[in-house]
């Protein structure tokens, strides 16, 4: 990435206030995602920034730091969005604070309306055991839903390699439950790209991969994954469950 480019990014920063109708974004979609499909991620950033602006942002769940990293350089003040669910491992939690303290992003934390106590009181204990999908409805999906309403777009580390559901995950796609266009610059990504970009560029890792971990989710639904087991067979495990709504 040039220094021009990442000036032209950086100087769209603060443009594209105003919100804009779902046809017209759905229509954008239309026109460039097939045009962005094969372009490297940086530059799918960069087109992202400069077309939405303010009106973009990055998620990050703190597994690693790659997407966050890529779009600091791109688009250095970016919104980096963390939900924090109330039952994160300290790790995640840890990675965090550590992107805050060594990027430069804008990272905001948000939180489900209910706390985990109040949340008990309202549905009964460990929601999670008991009803998984609404736990995940409550302090997933519809905490992050109402976090994008400021934003046209948003952008996710969502890879193609990482499960079968994922496939068909376009770099460039209609979000149509959020009504925003989502951006997935890492959907093209193999884990060796993935662990290149790591390593040449010292990236933040959340410690939990280097500890049976390589997804990691809310600590009551995650567990480590024995060698040669599916890197998702963690999550949720001895369910039939493998999403929690945000990506399906």
């Amino acid at each position: 990435m040039t220094a021009a480019t990442t000036q032209k990014a950086r100087d769209f920063r603060g443009t594209h206030t105003e919100g804009r109708e779902p046809e017209e974004l759905r229509e954008l979609v239309s026109h460039v995602g097939a045009e962005l499909e094969l372009a490297p991620a940086e530059n799918i950033i960069e087109w992202a920034v400069a077309t939405f602006g303010e009106r973009f942002c990055i998620t990050s769940s703190m597994g690693d730091a790659v997407l966050a990293h890529l779009a600091a350089k791109v688009a250095p003040g970016v919104d980096v969005v963390f939900l924090d669910t109330g039952y994160h491992f300290v790790e995640t939690i840890g990675t965090r604070d550590a992107v805050e303290a060594t990027l430069d992003v804008n990272l905001l934390t948000i939180t489900p309306v209910q706390s985990v106590a109040e949340q008990d009181a309202a549905y009964g204990k460990d929601l999670y055991k008991t009803d998984p999908d609404l736990c995940c409805k409550l302090r997933k999906v519809q905490p992050l839903a109402d976090s994008l309403d400021q934003y046209d777009a948003w952008a996710t580390g969502l890879r193609r390699a990482e499960t079968h559901n994922r496939v068909i995950a376009p770099v460039v796609g209609w979000d149509a439950k959020k009504g925003k266009v989502k951006v997935s610059p890492l959907a093209r990504w193999s884990d060796e790209q993935v662990e290149r970009y790591i390593a040449e560029n010292g990236v933040l890792v959340n410690p939990l991969v280097y500890d049976g971990y390589p997804s990691i989710g809310c600590w009551p639904c995650t567990r480590r994954v024995a060698p040669g087991e599916d890197a998702r067979s963690g999550r949720w495990a001895g369910t039939n469950k493998t999403e929690c709504g945000i990506h399906s």
